[in-house]
Parts: C-alpha cells; structure tokens; sequence
C-alpha cells in the first residue's frame, strides 16, 4: 500500500445487519503510510458524494487494486485523527497475514477441453488436454513424468474440430509460466 493509492471502504451497521442495502461504500486515498498506521483522506460516500468523517472505533472492510492488478482486501478499524494540511483520518494497519489477496484476470478464462500437440526443444513430443483457455493462455493437463519446467519454450498444434466434421491444426508458440501437480501422476 503507497501513498496517494486509492482505497475502498466498507461500513456494516452497529447491530450486525447483514442488510445490503444497510452497507455504506466509501472511497478515500492513502495520505500516509507508518508501521502502525494507514493515514487517509476524509472518505466520500459513494451513493451520495459527500465526505463522511468516520467516528474511532467504526470498523471497516478495506480494499485496494495493487499496480499488478491484484486486489487486496482486510479488516481494520478507526483508531483516531490526524490535523495535517488537511483532516486525515487513521486506520489500524493490518498484518501481512490478515491481508487477503485475489488476482484480478486480465482475460477471461473458459473451460475447454481440446487436444493438444506439443513439442519441447527437437527431441520430446508428447499430446495434452486443455482445461481452459483465455486471451492471456491456457492450462494443459499432460503427464506428471515429462521433464517440463517453468520458463520452457514449447510449440503447440491445437486441434480444433468443426461440426462440418472439419479437422483444424492451429499452431502457436507457447512459454510454461507454472506447473502444478495433480493426482493419478499428471500435472497442470
């Protein structure tokens, strides 16, 4: 979390409502950043526009969209204000391990499962299966035994079949970026 980031907030009514419409959303900059604390603008209320000055104590759920796209997301509290050029407000700095992160896709990824021809270096051929594919890749499930690593450049042959009963060899070029194992001695 740095300065000048943007920062969402989220309200819950005293009492435990889980009402929806009971939820007030925020929007709000990061002014400063110590070990302790989150020093942050006057937060506006997104449904009105107006600046709402939180009261110490009010807990709240904060997110944010990190540079690489991924979005993190915590609990913290008011814990007070600070007179500065202009009013902040002070936030409870979270833990590392009370930080959630999810990964925000750039492309959408479709489950599919089609045959693919793959080809690393001049030597080892072998076939796999999609399980889905998006603008930014695709996942294949081939055997756990083949010597594969990340950073690997392999050619692909994708084939696609066609309701005329049409057979399609596309080809591509294609870098393994992760590897994971799964049972029965297969990896993804």
């Amino acid at each position: 979390m740095k300065i000048n980031q943007l920062l969402y907030l989220e309200t819950h009514p005293i009492g435990g409502n889980a009402d929806e419409k009971a939820k007030k959303q925020y929007k709000t900059r990061i002014a400063d950043v110590s070990p302790e604390h989150l020093a942050i603008e006057v937060p506006i209320d997104e449904q009105t526009g107006r600046f709402t000055l939180l009261e110490t104590g009010t807990r709240v759920e904060a997110s944010c969209i990190l540079p690489d796209g991924t979005k993190i997301h915590f609990e913290t509290e008011v814990t007070g204000r600070r007179k500065d050029a202009i009013p902040l407000l002070l936030l409870r700095r979270p833990s590392d391990e009370e930080i959630g992160r999810t990964q925000r896709r750039s492309y959408l990824r479709v489950p599919a499962t089609l045959e693919v021809a793959c080809k690393l270096g001049e030597q080892l051929r072998f076939l796999a299966v999609t399980e889905d594919i998006g603008g930014g890749g695709l996942s294949l499930v081939c055997d756990g035994h083949l010597p594969l690593k990340e950073g690997d450049a392999l050619d692909f042959w994708l084939l696609i079949h066609f309701r005329g009963g049409a057979i399609e060899h596309v080809p591509f070029v294609g870098e393994v970026v992760r590897i994971k194992p799964l049972e029965n001695d297969r990896q993804l």
